[in-house]
């Protein structure tokens, strides 16, 4: 069975779910080498976007990420609004008119909306930021024959990808600023981006 709107939708309602049990933690992280607000933004974006979601009713899933895309980029502020919103709208894009999405168009999606966050953000692997996450996570897909299976080595990939971030020196950024004094902190995007992943592998598979 392929990924339909409602699943779509249950996945925005999982990582939404996420930001909001982690937001404490996505703060700290934040507070550390950035603003201290991605936390905060990205929950309430994602409670607009479920909102808007429950009065849009979208026929497919990339009518459910690109309604994202659009609270998103309206309501969340620093650079996590546009780089979300930006992803969710590739994303969205690239499904346009799939009932029903199945591995290929998954993965095709997740690369489109990887471009594009490295478009928007001249980011790339290495640089301390959800890249170092998404990056990985989006190989995993691709490399899948499976869609569960798929879903978690990715899921797995991004959780590595975050972690790789900590001993990096940030080079995009707020936390760029800091120089060295940005390494032994893990990046928030990443983090964010790994619960992004982590939430898909639970309500997308199988």
């Amino acid at each position: 069975m392929g990924i339909t709107a409602g699943r779509a939708v249950d996945w925005m309602n999982r990582f939404a779910s996420e930001v909001s049990e982690h937001r404490q933690e996505l703060v700290r992280l934040d507070t550390a080498i950035g603003d201290g607000d991605h936390g905060t933004n990205m929950e309430r974006g994602m409670r607009k976007a479920l909102d808007r979601l429950g009065q849009a009713q979208p026929e497919d899933p990339g009518a459910v990420l690109k309604s994202v895309a659009m609270t998103l980029v309206s309501s969340v502020g620093g650079a996590a609004g546009p780089l979300y919103g930006t992803l969710f709208l590739q994303m969205g894009s690239s499904l346009a008119g799939h009932q029903e999405v199945e591995l290929p168009e998954l993965s095709a999606a997740w690369r489109k909306g990887l471009e594009g966050v490295q478009a928007r953000g001249k980011a790339q692997p290495g640089d301390k930021t959800m890249v170092d996450a998404l990056t990985p996570a989006v190989q995993a897909l691709e490399e899948a024959s499976e869609l569960e299976p798929g879903l978690q080595a990715a899921a797995r990939a991004a959780h590595d990808g975050m972690l790789a971030t900590t001993p990096l020196v940030a080079r995009k950024g707020r936390a760029s600023y800091l120089g060295e004094r940005s390494k032994d902190h893990q990046d928030p995007g990443a983090t964010s981006t790994y619960y992004l992943f982590k939430s898909a592998a639970e309500t997308l598979a199988g």
